[in-house]
């Protein structure tokens, strides 16, 4: 073990390891977000039932895919403890694995997806809304395959602790997706189904970028046995379940604003693209808290666990806070870069305001799951989610948002209570230790491969 430890060059500064990790991390997200962005901002200029129908469209595009990204995610975290103990032989066995989970549910996803696009018209508030979120969800749905194909292939370099190659390949794709967006949706008159296309070839050039970077190392499906795929079904699935019922409470959250009205969905789509602009920020460093997580367990150093978890949130808070800020005080300026509808900014203009209020817990809520999960302690943080999702998200849209008639305002408040609530618990998970039995339990599955060799 002492050669496990000689490799965490990082363990004397974590600080300046988290900043140089996270920070392509951080463009990656926000150029991800910038593609949603794109297509919000074009489509908005259509009209409420346009930009209404990609809202919910998006929505349960995502929905769809949350299970298999939350399961591939756990090929981060297997590899990164895989590295912390000194076993780097085993990351191409894993990056198999994930690879063959990717293409067996991108698969079942694109059937899915025309399915689901079908009944979108029942939930929309008018027959408009309803058409332009099936037609644009049909064709997002069809890029699934390289889309989970390129979650597989970043998972496994941020393991690594490699980041940069993922920023590289998105933000290539979020300049095809600008220059397609623009040509589909204003040259061509494509309208929805533009932006929709053009998502969809841009998450095929994100796919493809890594793809030829690592045609040069292998894909490892050979190298693949069953016990790494029960590894990354092991650490993923707990994820991957909480993930899915996580995004299933919210996108509950947005079928019933989709059926208040036009306008409350247009806001909560508005607000949910700028939110997105200080939550991803935050995702990036607790993505890279993760990966030290993960390389400090399988390297016999818990130690460093609360080391990374609390400096991790202390980049996350100063960020989050200086977020808060502007959420506070600009909220009017900034939603007017979205519409000049009357209705439309003020409803907007209250969401924020909300999210100025979880902003802060919201990134400590998700630097607590990323900490818990890098130990291998998955099932806690998932409960965690699931329960605070359901319990709190949806009842108090339907008390707060249709009894009060405080409508999309009213579900923003219950998405307020379910964030404050996670975070105090997961965080008092972290600082009890809660996840040392876990991790223990994970390097006991790493030293399997040894023995078995020897």
């Amino acid at each position: 073990m002492e050669e496990s430890r000689k490799k965490l060059s990082w363990s004397e500064a974590p600080f300046a390891e988290l900043l140089r990790l996270s920070w392509p991390i951080t463009v990656s997200t926000i150029s991800y977000s910038v593609m949603t962005l794109v297509d919000t901002l074009l489509v908005g200029h259509l009209g409420a039932a346009q930009l209404a129908g990609v809202g919910l469209g998006g929505t349960v595009a995502f929905a769809l895919l949350c299970f298999a990204i939350g399961l591939l995610r756990g090929a981060k975290t297997v590899v990164a403890q895989a590295v912390g103990a000194g076993q780097r032989e085993e990351v191409g066995a894993y990056l198999g694995a994930a690879l063959a989970c990717a293409g067996a549910i991108g698969a079942i996803t694109v059937g899915a997806g025309q399915l689901t696009a079908r009944l979108l018209p029942l939930i929309s508030a008018t027959p408009d809304a309803g058409d332009f979120a099936r037609t644009y969800l049909s064709i997002r749905s069809l890029g699934a395959p390289l889309a989970l194909a390129y979650v597989a292939l970043r998972e496994v370099r941020y393991g690594e602790s490699e980041a940069r190659l993922p920023m590289v390949a998105t933000v290539i794709a979020n300049l095809v997706n600008i220059a397609l967006a623009c040509t589909f949706v204003y040259a061509l008159h494509w309208g929805v189904a533009g932006a929709a296309w053009a998502t969809v070839i841009a998450h095929s050039v994100e796919a493809g970028v890594l793809a030829l970077a690592q045609k040069r190392r292998g894909w490892g499906v050979s190298r693949m046995r069953a016990r790494h795929l029960r590894a990354l079904w092991r650490v993923g699935m707990p994820t991957a379940i909480q993930f899915t019922l996580e995004v299933g409470s919210f996108a509950m959250l947005a079928a019933m604003v989709a059926a208040m009205s036009e306008v409350d969905m247009a806001a909560h789509q508005v607000a949910l693209q700028v939110v997105h602009f200080s939550f991803l920020p935050a995702f990036a460093v607790a993505e890279a808290a993760s990966v030290l997580t993960g390389q400090a367990v399988g390297a016999d150093r818990d130690a460093l666990v609360l080391t990374v978890a609390r400096q991790a949130m202390a980049i996350v808070a100063g960020y989050t806070g200086a977020c808060t800020l502007v959420l506070a005080l600009g909220a009017p300026l900034i939603v007017s870069g979205f519409t000049a509808d009357p209705a439309l900014l003020a409803a907007a203009v209250r969401l924020l305001h909300v999210a100025a209020v979880f902003n802060m817990f919201d990134g400590a809520n998700i630097v607590a799951r990323a900490t818990l999960r890098g130990t291998g302690d998955v099932r806690y943080p998932a409960v965690v989610g699931v329960v605070t999702s359901w319990a709190l998200t949806p009842p108090l849209t339907w008390w707060l948002g249709y009894r009060l008639h405080l409508r999309a305002f009213g579900g923003w408040l219950g998405l307020c209570a379910e964030i404050i609530l996670g975070a105090l618990i997961l965080w008092w998970r972290v600082e009890r230790r809660g996840w040392a039995s876990a991790a223990r339990s994970s390097r006991s599955e790493l030293q399997l491969p040894a023995r078995v060799t020897a």
